[in-house]
């Protein structure tokens, strides 16, 4: 099978949706941080928090969906040291983010060798199962590759809906896209930019937790350290790719898992036994990198992104 031939195929988008939906989740989380004027770098270690978090949830009894919360809930509860440290603190972003990052991780690994001290390799849970829908699954080829997904996978194609609606059809979302473009003008309408900037970063990394659970609870069954792989750093891109759009951003996490995807089934192939694996590999981030030059030149940075705001200051 050639490349174009594995292109045309279901069964290959069906894996690129599945690969694409930790992105999207963890680049909702993003471009809502953004969307405010903050910049989230915590949000890999946030994702690997997340993993561990439902994973432990589903592992110690509770349900799948219970794991879920408990995922985003630990993701808020690093969202708010985040922003404390960040909006009201006004201290650097890039080092806070880095710093969520590392304590998030570490805190993570000391978690599960406390948790689990003597185990060689990691316990499985009973993760979400595909799920046809029924009618819309019976599609020729859509059906297949859209259709017959987890429920995890759903759930995230909604939340974009969800961002959509609430960033650019409500007064919400209309506060949050502001304190990220001109936070004085929303301090004179007398609405609290702190508490906007810090409900967006809260709320966002419980989304970046849930994209993280997904690996464990839905792709995988089981937790290991490394799961996350650079995907937190690939969400950061993706936003700068969609223009700080959900439907753009969507795009982006689709295409970036369709090279990944793609690059798992060239190996197989005549060409892949030719070229050295490394290749394949980094095949997806090239070609990301370059989508990325292209779109970013063209894409409307929120005005006050990174930008700490004092009030009674211009």
């Amino acid at each position: 099978m050639d490349i174009i031939e594995i292109l045309f195929t279901a069964s290959f988008w069906a894996a690129a949706i599945r690969i694409a939906t930790p992105l999207i989740l963890a680049t909702m989380g993003e471009l809502i941080c953004e969307r405010a004027g903050v910049l989230n770098l915590g949000i890999e270690g946030i994702m690997v928090v997340g993993a561990f978090a439902g994973w432990m949830a589903v592992y110690s009894g509770t349900g799948l969906w219970v794991g879920v919360a408990v995922a985003f809930a630990v993701g808020m509860v690093f969202g708010l040291l985040h922003s404390t440290l960040t909006v009201p603190f006004g201290l650097s972003q890039h080092v806070v983010g880095l710093g969520v990052t590392l304590l998030a991780t570490s805190a993570t690994y000391y978690a599960y060798r406390l948790a689990l001290p003597e185990v060689t390799s990691p316990p499985k849970i009973a993760a979400f199962q595909p799920y046809e829908v029924p009618l819309l699954s019976e599609i020729p080829f859509v059906g297949e590759a859209l259709f017959a997904q987890t429920p995890f996978t759903y759930f995230a194609f909604l939340l974009v809906a969800a961002v959509a609606i609430v960033l650019y059809r409500t007064p919400l979302g209309l506060a949050v896209r502001a304190v990220g473009e001109n936070p004085s003008a929303v301090a004179a309408q007398g609405l609290s930019v702190t508490a906007i900037r810090m409900g967006a970063v809260i709320v966002g990394s419980g989304f970046m937790a849930m994209g993280g659970a997904f690996l464990t609870m839905s792709a995988f069954d089981s937790f290991f350290f490394e799961m996350v792989n650079g995907r937190g750093w690939i969400c950061i891109a993706l936003v700068v790719f969609g223009s700080w759009r959900p439907g753009k951003a969507l795009l982006g996490a689709v295409l970036f898992a369709a090279f990944d995807a793609l690059q798992i089934r060239v190996q197989q192939t005549e060409i892949g036994a030719e070229i050295p694996y490394q290749i394949f590999l980094m095949m997806p981030y090239i070609l990301s990198i370059l989508a990325l030059v292209v779109m970013s030149r063209r894409a409307e940075v929120p005005a006050a992104l990174m930008v700490p705001f004092n009030k009674g200051e211009r």
